[in-house]
């Protein structure tokens, strides 16, 4: 892992395009992380979604993008899901009853043990996080030490699930608003680990970028308060993120239109449909009548969608056609080739089963842009100014150019506004997103043929049901 902080406080002039003189030491967290096989992708959104520059490497484990980290002292070691979609750290208690009951699942996420651990310190006892699939935890917020990419954060605060039925410990990045204790407890917003790191003096601004690389690559990385500029074409195309009812909450941006193979408008243009960008997503979860007319386009290659797995399936030779998928965001354009896009789930008599990267989204006014998007593309999460930045991204670079995100408007380097850029999009409450945690009220779900939590809504958002990031119940239909 790679430690790039520094100390240095300079700001940024409010020029069209930023101009930064690199660093040799910019304050910047970095993180590399993993990526991690999982079967079906589909199934995993459903169970996992919740109603200066820090670097990490991210392991990409196939699916799945996990970072190691260390909570405690003497350290006790994670592997944690790197989640934009959600907002809190939480791990498993060494007694949680998933965690004892044999079958060692949670071996390879790791477990806490607040006696073994010198600088816990006890917050309270309303942690309590809950996914529509009936999974998740209960048990203590805590403070203790984290240590992630050579960096050592004294005091964060996280969850501790001594009552769970999730093995994976996630790491939460997304706005504090979105954090359990204030929509289940109505208590303040604690500093997540991004607004701890601005607090401590780590990095500059409350920003990261996350660079997924191709699906063929075991690592991509996260950087805290900083970019890589080697690690995408051209300059970063900044967007404003959509409010909900008035809040920023989720990393929601406009999709204005939607095309294939360079005609970047052949599927739907002149509308805006809410997307969410998130990292905790496998797949996309789009319309259904976009979704339809991918089924038509891809019907020789045996697309058809699959209630067993809720997702669509392809014939894995798909991967070896030349083509795209293009997405325009305000005139910002970025395509996914299509070698992207077809995931081997499995293997049946020897021969590999493939999934389409894109799944429908059923009765949710919000669609998701998960990892089979976010690899094509290197982005910049700014929670300070409540902006997303895109660029193409730059696949299986090996050269590095680091810079700090500077605090203050426009100071994301190598970055230019997007003149009239749509900044507000219909938000409906009329279904439940998959996996989001449960905080007040009921949503009833349609049935899926599996068992779902009660979906809530949170007060903040006057009864809009906002849950983290994921897919959509009611898709059975389709």
């Amino acid at each position: 892992m790679k430690s790039l902080a520094v100390l240095t406080t300079s700001l940024v002039s409010l020029g069209a395009a930023v101009r930064l003189a690199p660093r040799e030491y910019p304050r910047v967290v970095g993180l590399d992380i993993q990526r991690r096989h999982i079967g079906n992708p589909a199934e995993h959104d459903r169970l996992r979604r919740r109603t200066g520059t820090v670097q990490t490497t991210l392991d990409n484990l196939d699916l799945l993008y996990f970072a190691n980290a260390s909570l405690g002292t003497p350290a006790q070691n994670f592997r944690l899901h790197i989640d934009t979609g959600s907002s809190d750290l939480w791990v498993n208690s060494k007694n949680a009853g998933i965690c004892t009951s044999g079958g060692n699942q949670c071996g390879a996420s790791g477990t806490y043990s607040a006696n073994d651990s010198s600088t816990y310190r006890y917050v309270n006892g309303v942690f309590n996080i809950s996914y529509v699939d009936g999974t998740g935890a209960s048990g203590d917020y805590a403070t203790d030490t984290f240590r992630l990419g050579g960096q050592t954060i004294k005091e964060l605060q996280f969850g501790i699930g001594y009552d769970s039925s999730s093995p994976e410990g996630i790491l939460g990045i997304g706005y504090a608003i979105n954090e359990v204790q204030v929509g289940r407890a109505g208590f303040g917003a604690y500093p997540n680990l991004p607004q701890k790191l601005v607090n401590d003096g780590t990095i500059s601004s409350n920003a990261y970028s996350l660079w997924l690389n191709d699906l063929d690559a075991s690592t991509g990385s996260i950087l805290f308060g900083g970019v890589d500029i080697d690690k995408f074409h051209g300059e970063l195309q900044t967007l404003p993120i959509i409010p909900e009812q008035g809040k920023y909450a989720e990393f929601l941006i406009a999709l204005t239109g939607m095309g294939q193979d360079g005609k970047n408008t052949s599927l739907f243009s002149n509308q805006n449909i809410p997307v969410l960008l998130d990292s905790g997503s496998s797949l996309m979860y789009l319309p259904e009548g976009i979704v339809r007319t991918l089924l038509q386009k891809y019907k020789g290659f045996n697309a058809r969608y699959e209630p067993s797995q809720q997702a669509i399936a392809v014939d894995c030779s798909l991967a070896n056609e030349q083509g795209s998928l293009d997405f325009v965001f305000s005139g910002v354009h970025i395509s996914v080739p299509l070698d992207e896009l077809v995931i081997v789930a499995g293997y049946s008599r020897g021969q590999p089963y493939c999934l389409f990267g894109i799944a429908p989204s059923g009765r949710s006014s919000v669609s998701v842009l998960g990892d089979t998007f976010l690899r094509s593309v290197y982005v910049v999460y700014d929670l300070d100014n409540n902006e997303i930045s895109l660029a193409k991204t730059k696949f299986n670079s090996t050269s590095q150019n680091i810079q700090e995100i500077q605090r203050g408007s426009r100071g994301v380097p190598s970055a230019t506004g997007v003149p009239n850029a749509v900044s507000t999009a219909v938000i409906g409450t009329d279904g439940p997103r998959l996996n989001g945690p449960s905080i007040t009220g009921i949503v009833p779900p349609r049935s899926m043929g599996a068992a779902m939590a009660a979906v809530t809504a949170n007060p903040w958002l006057g009864g809009a049901a906002v849950l983290g990031a994921g897919a959509v119940l009611g898709v059975n239909s389709f």
